[in-house]
């Protein structure tokens, strides 16, 4: 179903490099009936890659714990190796991309077709790359505060981050549309930023917030934009 058929507006959520801290993001999410898309770097999986974050441990889970932990959102690429592919030649953007495709594929059982940039890092080459790949959109990082439709499907910008203040404000605003054209609340992050900020109350806080509203389209990056 096309979405814009009976929704003006759509609500979305979109999380980096799956993370312990996903188990209780994706808990929270079910609850409130949001979906998520979800970006991996299955070349990071086994062994785990493990870091700290403002006093914050921070690991990667294996990939036999993921396909039921997802269930009902979608997983996208995020490269391989979480690199940035504006320093990547042609060849090594390619297997970067095409190698996690087919990792996560087998991993979920299932097609990926989204991606989301490293840093945020893209240029028109880099797109172009995408393309060849089978990639059919890609998410940055800069926040725009609005609620448009790109004009480009490989370089969507999101509305906001988690953590920035104005979340609840522009949730608000987005509640308040009534629109006569499609409008997207695209919001973004990492799950582990929750314990750094002591955030996941003000978290459900956001979700109760935005959640169980009739004229509000919940989906996945694909459901939305393909």
């Amino acid at each position: 179903m096309d979405w814009t058929e009976k929704f003006r507006k759509a609500f979305v959520l979109s999380y980096d490099d799956g993370v312990y801290q996903d188990i209780r993001l994706v808990e929270i999410l079910n609850r409130y009936g949001l979906k998520c898309t979800f970006n991996l770097n299955s070349g990071l999986m086994e062994p785990p890659y493990v870091w700290e974050a403002d006093g914050v441990r921070v690991e990667r889970m294996p990939p036999q714990t993921l396909p039921q932990l997802y269930v009902g959102h979608e997983i996208a690429s995020h490269t391989l190796h979480h690199c940035d592919l504006t320093q990547l030649s042609d060849g090594e953007v390619s297997k970067q991309v095409t190698d996690d495709i087919s990792a996560l594929e087998k991993i979920f059982s299932r097609s990926v077709t989204g991606f989301a940039y490293p840093f945020g890092n893209t240029d028109k080459r880099v797109k172009s790359l995408l393309k060849t790949c089978g990639v059919k959109y890609a998410r940055g990082v800069r926040s725009t505060h609005s609620f448009g439709l790109p004009d480009d499907l490989l370089d969507i910008s999101p509305t906001c981050r988690h953590k920035e203040e104005e979340i609840f404000d522009l949730a608000r605003k987005f509640i308040e549309l009534k629109p006569d054209r499609p409008e997207i609340f695209l919001m973004w992050g990492h799950s582990y930023e929750f314990d750094m900020q002591r955030g996941w109350e003000r978290f459900e806080r956001f979700c109760d917030l935005i959640a169980g509203h009739s004229d509000i389209y919940y989906g996945t990056m694909e459901q939305i934009f393909l």
